[in-house]
């Protein structure tokens, strides 16, 4: 009971997060069922492409509900949760990559088989423990998190804000692809981490494990939904929101405004963290181009289409942008870039609100009509 009052408390006035989280119930039970029960040969069957397909995309909803986060009610424009992500991708590669190959005297999994390509003798100290699913998942968090501490503790206190944050953020995105793509740095170097087989035992190509992938993205992107609207809610979120609008007067009153935003800053790229993890069994691989500073701008690009400051909004554009981008590209693929850069003056010159702002207002005025 206390659970169910919890989520009628939290969705409450939020008609587009209870219409969201409905639609993302009802995608969890119809996409297993008509992929694995209904036959190929019915037009009501959903293939195992189309699974994976949208369960990339419920990866990059949860992205985007992350950078809302940050952005939307705190004014922290990042450009640099594409790192984040990326990093807890590898993080879920480096357990994957582990599931493959022999196993040593005691059951461990040998070297990855890139580190036997390039004469490595031994395993990395920092690959220790990511044969175990648990300690991969918690280490796919942590070190987006601490990045962000680490981050968001130095550029807070001293103040950096607006777009020097976002260009200092995307110099520590570039730095960090730039980085990953040594061979020495033992992660794949420019290939990455690939031909993953196996996880938690079961095998990552069956239609199966596909589905199952799928339902738990799903309900994650559902309990994360509701955490956020939960503390953009609260009095912490209150205070979070006053300082997005009012940086200076909220420190004059006595608010440690670095505290605050380090604290939104962290959670954001935890967030990130486990959408890298969840996205990777569905495409089979990360490698350093996912640190490319365009995909952190394209973030940020979803968030705005959708509508900032709605959480449900940041869902929306990511999906919406993302299903577009996979029309477009098989079809013009040298247009996309412009259609995107387009689409995303045309958001900001007419549509400052996003497409649910949009909407808003058009009820509203027909409201005061009738």
């Amino acid at each position: 009971m206390r659970s169910k009052s919890f989520i009628i408390e939290t969705l409450q006035g939020d008609t587009g997060g209870r219409i969201l989280i409905a639609i993302l119930l009802c995608g969890c039970v119809v996409f297993p069922v008509f992929n694995l029960l209904v036959p190929q040969s019915s037009a009501f069957h959903i293939s195992t492409y189309l699974v994976t397909l949208f369960g990339k995309y419920l990866c990059f909803a949860l992205l985007a509900l992350a950078l809302d986060l940050a952005w939307g009610y705190c004014g922290i424009l990042s450009l640099g949760h594409g790192a984040f992500f990326a990093l807890g991708g590898y993080g879920m590669g480096m357990y994957l990559m582990r599931q493959i190959g022999d196993r040593g005297v005691y059951g461990d999994p040998l070297l990855p088989d890139f580190m036997v390509f390039l004469n490595w003798t031994e395993l990395p100290w920092y690959w220790y423990g990511f044969n175990n699913f648990g300690f991969a998942m918690v280490m796919a968090m942590f070190v987006p998190g601490l990045l962000a501490f680490v981050f968001g503790w130095l550029a807070f206190r001293s103040r950096v804000t607006g777009v020097y944050l976002s260009i200092i953020l995307q110099a520590l995105t570039y730095a960090l692809m730039l980085a990953f793509f040594r061979n020495e740095m033992g992660f794949g170097g420019n290939n990455g981490l690939t031909d993953f087989k196996d996880i938690i035992g079961f095998n990552l190509q069956t239609d199966e494990t596909r589905a199952v992938l799928f339902v738990v993205t799903g309900l994650i992107l559902i309990l994360v939904y509701l955490f956020c609207r939960h503390i953009v809610k609260s009095k912490f979120g209150r205070v979070v929101v006053s300082i997005r609008d009012a940086e200076s007067r909220m420190r004059f009153i006595g608010y440690k405004v670095e505290n605050y935003k380090t604290s939104i800053f962290v959670l954001s790229a935890l967030i990130a963290g486990i959408a890298g993890a969840l996205y990777v069994p569905f495409v089979g691989i990360i490698n350093p181009g996912e640190f490319e500073p365009l995909n952190s701008i394209e973030i940020v690009i979803w968030v705005a289409i959708g509508g900032r400051s709605t959480l449900y909004g940041a869902v929306l554009g990511a999906i919406l942008v993302n299903y577009a981008k996979t029309r477009f590209t098989a079809v013009m693929p040298e247009v996309w870039l412009f259609a995107l850069g387009g689409l995303f003056i045309f958001v900001t010159l007419f549509l400052p609100k996003g497409l649910v702002g949009f909407f808003s207002d058009l009820k509203e005025k027909m409201e005061k009509k009738e």
